[in-house]
């Protein structure tokens, strides 16, 4: 599965999530020079160059009808999580990142079509991470 991290997914995950998904290719939007470009040429461009799955910080892709149009027509799977303030959000949002994208991967391996994913935290006592097929069951942000 080739994954693509977007510029608000911390770099330092790249080589973490590239150890922890061995036999994947991950990569960065800033390094391969992707940085910047809007998200509706981000997904097609992702799904022109062959990636599945794009991970990103960003929810308002989900809120911006033109963007949901954008990500539907580019069928890539869509990953997100949510990230609290300072350097601790940022270690709590790295280490649930890593604690689900090597199940987030393997599920979506054996998926059919696009789903949309939800990290949702670190307790390994229950699910990482929520996804959805949104043909099956639209959320009110995908119609």
């Amino acid at each position: 599965m080739r994954i693509l991290l977007d510029e608000d997914v911390p770099i330092q995950a790249l080589d973490l999530l590239d150890r922890v998904l061995e036999g994947h290719e991950v990569h960065h939007v800033e390094r391969i020079r992707w940085k910047g470009k809007r998200d509706p040429f981000l997904f097609a461009d992702a799904a022109a160059q062959g990636y599945d799955l794009l991970l990103t910080n960003d929810h308002g892709q989900l809120s911006d009808p033109r963007e949901c149009d954008a990500l539907k027509k580019a069928r890539i799977h869509h990953v997100r999580y949510d990230q609290g303030k300072g350097l601790r959000g940022l270690a709590l949002a790295v280490a649930a990142i890593l604690a689900a994208m090597p199940g987030i991967v393997e599920e979506l391996e054996g998926e059919g079509g696009q789903r949309l994913v939800r990290i949702v935290g670190l307790d390994p006592r229950r699910r990482r991470f929520e996804v959805v097929d949104p043909q099956k069951d639209p959320p009110p942000y995908w119609r």
